[in-house]
C-alpha cells in the first residue's frame, strides 16, 4: 500500500505554493515536511488526506484517488491530526479518544460486539501517550500539552495505515516532543503492519532524528523531496528558512539550530 502524490500543484489566493510535486509515502517511512510560514504544509496535508483538491495533479492510495474513496474507508486508511480544532469537547478523555473508532463502527446501531474492542483500543492509545490515568478526566480540564497528547491518542485509536500529523509537537514540552517523535518512528518501524507517517515540523532540530525522508516546501513553487540524509543538509535548510544555522552536535542526526546570537 502506498500514498502517492502525482504532479500536484497547490495555489492559494493566486499564489503558487508548489508546482508539479511528486513523491510517494510507503509503510515503514516517516516523512518530515518543513517550510516557512505560509509555504503550503497544511494545505498539502489536507490534499493528501482527500480533504481538499489541488489546482492540478492527484493523490492516490494504491492507485485509487483518495477523493473518490468512501469516507469511512478513507478514514481507515488515512488519518489526520489537524493543527487546530474549532470546537470544544465537554466529555471525558476516554470518550474523546473513542471517537477515533468511528470509521470502524458497524453500520447497524444494534450491533454491540465491537464496543469492547473499541474501548480496549482507546485505552491502549492513551497508554501509548502516557495518559492512561486520565481516561475519566474531562477533556476541557486538560492543559494544552495534555490535550495535544490526547488528540494524538485519538488518531492512534483510529489506527489508519497512514498518519498525517500537522504540527504534532505544538504545546508539548521538550520531554514529550522527544517521546512523540519516538512514537512516530515506532509506528513506522515496529508496528505490524507498519504505518506510513507524515509530520509537519517547524524547526531543524528534530527531523533528522525521527524521519527517514523529508520534503522541503519553499512556498514559491519549489520543493525538494527525498531521503532525509540527502535533503536535511545545512545548506538546504539555511536556504529554506533564510537564516544561518549551526550543527547541534557532532552527528548529522543531531540536527541544526539558529547560529544567531542574542
Amino acid at each position: 500500500m502506498t500514498l502517492a502524490c502525482h504532479n500536484v500543484t497547490l495555489t492559494v489566493a493566486g499564489r503558487t505554493l508548489c508546482r508539479d510535486l511528486t513523491f510517494t509515502v510507503k509503510p515503514g517511512e516517516v516523512w518530515g515536511v518543513l517550510g516557512p510560514n505560509g509555504s503550503g504544509k497544511t494545505t498539502l496535508l489536507n490534499v493528501l488526506a482527500g480533504l481538499a483538491t489541488p489546482m492540478s495533479g492527484s493523490v492516490t492510495l494504491n492507485e485509487q484517488p483518495v477523493v473518490r474513496m468512501p469516507a469511512a474507508a478513507r478514514a481507515r486508511a488515512v488519518g489526520v491530526l489537524p493543527q487546530h480544532e474549532e470546537s470544544e469537547f465537554w466529555g471525558t478523555v476516554l470518550e474523546y479518544v473513542s471517537l477515533g473508532r468511528f470509521p470502524h463502527a458497524h453500520p447497524w446501531p444494534a450491533w454491540r460486539d465491537g464496543q469492547a474492542g473499541d474501548e480496549t483500543a482507546a485505552h491502549g492509545a492513551l497508554q501509548r501517550v502516557e495518559l492512561a490515568d486520565f481516561a475519566a478526566r474531562h477533556f476541557a480540564t486538560l492543559s494544552g500539552g495534555e490535550r495535544q497528547r490526547v488528540r494524538i491518542a485519538q488518531l492512534l485509536a483510529q489506527s489508519p495505515r497512514f498518519l498525517l500529523l500537522d504540527e504534532p509537537l505544538q504545546h508539548l514540552d521538550l520531554r514529550y516532543q522527544s517521546r512523540m517523535l519516538a512514537l512516530a518512528a515506532a509506528l513506522a518501524r515496529d508496528e505490524r503492519p507498519p504505518r506510513g507517517v507524515v509530520l509537519v515540523l517547524h524547526d531543524a532540530l528534530w527531523p533528522a532524528r525521527a524521519c527517514t525522508h523529508a520534503l522541503l516546501l519553499d512556498g514559491a513553487g519549489g520543493a525538494l523531496a527525498g531521503a532525509a540524509d540527502a535533503v536535511l543538509t545545512q545548506k538546504n535548510l539555511e536556504a529554506l528558512f533564510g537564516c544561518a544555522l549551526q550543527p547541534a552536535g557532532d552527528r548529522m542526526t543531531a540536527g541544526f539550530v539558529p547560529a544567531d546570537t542574542f
